[in-house]
C-alpha cells in the first residue's frame, strides 16, 4: 500500500524520566555515517549534518559506537582515551555541538562505554609496560607470569573470543589476558583506581549533556583469577550461573551499583542499557532499577524469519522485562552481524538440540564471497520489511541499525586485503568477520562514495549501493525508508507502556496481536495469503490487494 506521509515536525525533547522505556534508538555507527573531510572515515560534523534526517525519520535517541581516540584494531572498541575525541573524527567541542543539535531535535543521545578492557595504546597500559613486574601500573590489568621453563608458555591455554590465544607475552616476560583482540588487554575490577576512573568518566559524559550509555560486554567485567586458573576445558564445561571465573559473575553487579547511584545523580536520570549476552534467567539481573536498568534483547538477532520463534521470543523477553520491572529491547540488526535483509533472504539457520543456531547465520554465504547459498535479495527485504513492522508495534523500546531503514543488505564482496576486522585476521577462511555490515551508507545514487564523503570510503561500497541510497528513496511512497518514517511517525502517536494481548489466528505461520487505542499488528509469515482482519488499514510492509494480507507481510490496524 502507499505509506502515509509523516508529519515532520521537531519535537521536544522528553523531560519525562523514563523516556527510554519505549524509545525508539538509532545505532550510528560513526566512521561510516557521514564523511565531511574527505578522508574516508565518518566524523561527529558528518553526524551533525544528517541530524536533520535522524529528525525526519522521526528516532527518540541515537546510540554513537565508540568515537573515542582509537587505532580501530577493533573498529573502535579498543580505546586509547575514554574522555576523547578520536582527532580523525573531530574534537570535543564538536561532540558538544551534536549533542546539542540532537537535544534541539527532540533526540537524547547514547554513547558506548568500554569497561571491559583498554586499547593497547592507553596510556595506562603504556605506563605498565614500561613499570615492570609488581607495580602499581600493572595491577590495572591482568598480568601474570608464565608457565615452562623460563616462564615461555602463556598461563593458561585460553582463547581469544576473536580466536588465538588469549595471552601475550610482553618485553620482560609477564603475559597479559585478553579476552578479545590482542590490542584490547583486559582490565581488572578489583582494582578500586579502575573503578574510581570509569565512574569519573561516565560524569564526564553526562555532565556534557550525554542522556544514556550503552555497556559493551556487561557480562565480562568482573573475573575469579585465583591460583590454579583452570584450563579453557574446564572453563567450558563450568555453569554460567554467577560463579564462573570470567562470565556473568554476580559480583559484577556491585560495579554496576555504584554506577546506579552515579546516574540517579542527574535530573532526569541517565540511562544504561546492558549488552550482556547471557542466559535468559540472568537477564533481569542487569535491566533491574538497581543495575543498569535495561538489557538487550538478542532472540531476534538469530531467530529465523518464523511465526513460532518470533512469538516465542516476543512472550518469553515480555516476561523477563516483567521480573526485572523493565521494558525490553528488540533489535534486528546491529554492528555485529549479518544484516537481517541478508539473513532473511538465505536459507533458514541449522540449529542444534537447543534450538540455537550451530553457527552464524549468513557465514557461508560471506565466505563464498555472495555466491553459495544464493541470495534471494527480494524476499529478504520484504521479510525486513515485515519484521520491522513486527517489533516496532511491539510494547519497549526498538533498537535500529543504520542503513535498515533503507533495507541494506550486507556486503560480501570485500577483498581480503581491504578487511579490518580482527575476527578475519584471527580466524582466516573461518569467519570474515563483521566489515559487511559496517560498510558506510549509501547517501546518493551518484558521486564520490555514493555521497558519503567527498572522497572514498574505508570500507569499499558496492555498485548496488546506489539504487537504496537516501536520495533515491526520499519522497518515494513505496520505499523502506518512507514505510520506516511513517511506522515510527504512527508509533510515537500509538505506542503506550502497556503491554500486549495475543489475538489468536487460526494459522500457525499467522502472528497478531492487540496494542491499547485500538492497535493490532498481524504477520503472515508464511507464503500464501490469508484473510485480512477487520479494520481499517493504518500501515502495510507490501502492497495489499483486496482483502488478502500476502505472504511475509505485516499489517498495523485500527480496530472497528
Amino acid at each position: 500500500m502507499t505509506t502515509a506521509a509523516p508529519s515532520v515536525q521537531t519535537r521536544e525533547l522528553s523531560a519525562a524520566p523514563d523516556w527510554w522505556r519505549q524509545a525508539v534508538v538509532y545505532q550510528v555507527y560513526p566512521r561510516s555515517f557521514a564523511d565531511t573531510d574527505g578522508d574516508g572515515l565518518g566524523d561527529i560534523r558528518g553526524i551533525t549534518s544528517r541530524v536533520p534526517y535522524l529528525a525526519e525519520l522521526g528516532v527518540d535517541a541515537i546510540w554513537l559506537s565508540p568515537f573515542y581516540p582509537s587505532d580501530l584494531a577493533d573498529g573502535g572498541y579498543d580505546v586509547a582515551d575514554y574522555r576523547d575525541v578520536d582527532p580523525r573524527l573531530g574534537t570535543l567541542a564538536d561532540m558538544d555541538e551534536l549533542i546539542a543539535q540532537l537535544h534541539a531535535h527532540g533526540i537524547r543521545v547514547v554513547v558506548d562505554i568500554v569497561p571491559n578492557h583498554t586499547s593497547d595504546k592507553h596510556a595506562w597500559f603504556q605506563e605498565a609496560l614500561a613499570a615492570g613486574r609488581g607495580s602499581a601500573a600493572r595491577g590495572r590489568y591482568i598480568f601474570r607470569e608464565g608457565t615452562g621453563p623460563d616462564g615461555a608458555e602463556p598461563p593458561t591455554d585460553w582463547v581469544s573470543v576473536f580466536g588465538g590465544a588469549g595471552w601475550e607475552r610482553v618485553e620482560d616476560g609477564q603475559w597479559y589476558f585478553h579476552n578479545f583482540d590482542v590490542s584490547q588487554p583486559d582490565l581488572d575490577w578489583t582494582n578500586p583506581e579502575v573503578r574510581a576512573d570509569f565512574v569519573k568518566t561516565l560524569r564526564f559524559w553526562s555532565d556534557r549533556g550525554v542522556d544514556g550509555f550503552r555497556i559493551d560486554v556487561a557480562h565480562m567485567l568482573t573475573k575469579d583469577l585465583t591460583e590454579p586458573l583452570p584450563s579453557q576445558a574446564e572453563l567450558d564445561a563450568m555453569p554460567q550461573d554467577g560463579n564462573h571465573p570470567l562470565i556473568d559473575r554476580d559480583d559484577v553487579h556491585e560495579v554496576y551499583a555504584e554506577w546506579r547511584a552515579v546516574f540517579n545523580s542527574y535530573d532526569p536520570p541517565r540511562t544504561a542499557v546492558a549488552e550482556a549476552w547471557v542466559h535468559p534467567s540472568r537477564v533481569p539481573l542487569y535491566a533491574s532499577i538497581e543495575s543498569l536498568g535495561q538489557a538487550f534483547n538478542f532472540d531476534l538477532l538469530e531467530a529465523d524469519f518464523d511465526a513460532g520463534q518470533f512469538r516465542r521470543i516476543v512472550a518469553d523477553n515480555l516476561e523477563l522485562a516483567a521480573q526485572s520491572g523493565s521494558s525490553t529491547t528488540w533489535v534486528l540488526s546491529n554492528h555485529d552481524v549479518v544484516r537481517h535483509a541478508t539473513r532473511y533472504g538465505l536459507p533458514d539457520a541449522e540449529r542444534g538440540d537447543d534450538g540455537r543456531p550451530t553457527r552464524k547465520h549468513g557465514n557461508e554465504w560471506l565466505l563464498s564471497g555472495g555466491r553459495t547459498p544464493v541470495l534471494d535479495t527480494a524476499r529478504g527485504e520484504r521479510r525486513a520489511r515485515a519484521a520491522a513492522l513486527f517489533v516496532l508495534g511491539l510494547p519497549g523500546s526498538a533498537y535500529l541499525y543504520q542503513g535498515e531503514e533503507l533495507g541494506l543488505h550486507e556486503v560480501a564482496e570485500i577483498p581480503d586485503e581491504q578487511r579490518q576486522d580482527p575476527t578475519f585476521f584471527r580466524s582466516p577462511g573461518v569467519d570474515l568477520g563483521r566489515d559487511g555490515c559496517r560498510v558506510p551508507l549509501p547517501w546518493s545514487d551518484e558521486g564520490p562514495a555514493f555521497g558519503f564523503g567527498s572522497a572514498g570510503a574505508h570500507l569499499p561500497q558496492p555498485e548496488w549501493f546506489g539504487a537504496y541510497a537516501v536520495d533515491r528513496q526520499d519522497g518515494e511512497p513505496a520505499s523502506t525508508l518512507s514505510l520506516y518514517r511513517s511506522a515510527l511517525d504512527l508509533r510515537h502517536a500509538l505506542q503506550t507502556d502497556e503491554q500486549l494481548q495475543w489475538v489468536e489466528v487460526d494459522r500457525d505461520d499467522v502472528v497478531a496481536f492487540a496494542r491499547p487505542n485500538g492497535w493490532t499488528v498481524v504477520t503472515n509469515f508464511g507464503t500464501e495469503p490469508v484473510a485480512l482482519p477487520a479494520g481499517e488499514v493504518l500501515l502495510s510492509s507490501t502492497e495489499l490487494e483486496g482483502d488478502v494480507l500476502a505472504g511475509e507481510t505485516t499489517v498495523w490496524l485500527r480496530r472497528a
